[in-house]
């Protein structure tokens, strides 16, 4: 059974930083990209970064780029987001997914396993 666990949430102010770690069981961690995604109150689950098991490519939302950087440790079986400059609107509960064989994809249907999800508050 496939379980993904985020940790690292909190409440910091804007400009501050904090990172995320998603750790993962039951699937061979390695071979498949995983992302992090966001959702606000009453909105939908929107993109923030993904990176490929192979090779580590990554692909950014434009909200994020420049201030954000995922990345990942295989033999940790762990995913990172790494978040700086944080803004009030980067407030929401993020979560990571996977997103198997696929390429960077952007769009959450394509991936699964979700975690519970971790609570990012930025203060103004």
């Amino acid at each position: 059974q496939v379980q993904l666990v985020e940790s690292g949430g909190g409440l910091v102010q804007a400009g501050g930083s904090l990172t995320l770690s998603c750790t993962a069981s039951g699937l061979t961690f390695s071979r498949y990209t995983m992302g992090w995604f966001r959702q606000a109150p009453r909105k939908d689950r929107d993109f923030v970064a993904a990176i490929t098991g192979s090779d580590g490519s990554t692909r950014y939302a434009d909200s994020v780029k420049g201030r954000f950087t995922i990345s990942r440790d295989n033999a940790k079986n762990t995913l990172y987001l790494q978040m700086n400059s944080l803004k009030p609107e980067d407030t929401a509960v993020y979560y990571c997914g996977n997103g198997g064989t696929r390429w960077l994809s952007s769009v959450s249907a394509q991936y699964k396993d979700w975690g519970q999800g971790t609570q990012v508050t930025v203060s103004s």
